[in-house]
């Protein structure tokens, strides 16, 4: 089956712990003089470095791309069909970039959640997202106005023509 993996970006992963390390050194020389706010830094801005690692030792696709649908790990535990879309935008939430998709409201995820989870989806539909949005946060540097034209076109595509916009694609 041809298929489309996108992975995490090590630079981002490196990027994170760089960004903390000046705090957690921070921390240790203000141990002398407040010992609670020392410690608090260094164990806050500490956990970049496991998360970090964790990301970086990740090999794991973040994304895939086949003739069935997409797969985000983030997002849902299982494929997301691609007759099921009917839409998809890009949106920029707080320098973070999102591929919202909007799908028919009978397959959507919180139809079968509690009420939290419900709630939390109207929240996400209130600031412009939708149930389903792919964080392209931390995948490895792609544009998204490219994937989400491609998405697109997967899901109006007929089974046949997808594998061919799978070859054609200049994503990975």
């Amino acid at each position: 089956m041809t298929e489309i993996k996108l992975y995490k970006s090590n630079k981002k992963a490196i990027k994170v712990m760089a960004l903390c390390t000046p705090f957690v050194v921070l921390g240790i020389f203000i141990l002398g003089k407040s010992p609670l706010v020392g410690w608090f830094s260094i164990a806050f801005f500490g956990l970049a470095y496991p998360v970090g690692i964790y990301n970086l030792l990740d090999k794991r696709p973040m994304l895939i791309f086949n003739e069935i649908g997409l797969f985000d790990r983030s997002t849902h535990n299982e494929f997301i069909n691609w007759e099921l879309i009917k839409d998809a935008y890009p949106i920029n939430i707080s320098g973070q970039k999102f591929i919202c998709l909007l799908i028919d409201e009978d397959f959507k995820p919180s139809k079968k959640k509690n009420r939290f989870y419900k709630s939390v989806s109207k929240l996400n539909e209130a600031i412009g997202a939708q149930e389903l949005n792919i964080n392209l946060g931390q995948v490895q540097k792609i544009d998204e106005v490219k994937l989400t034209l491609f998405i697109l076109n997967m899901a109006k595509a007929t089974k046949m023509d997808r594998t061919n916009l799978i070859k054609a694609s200049e994503l990975s």
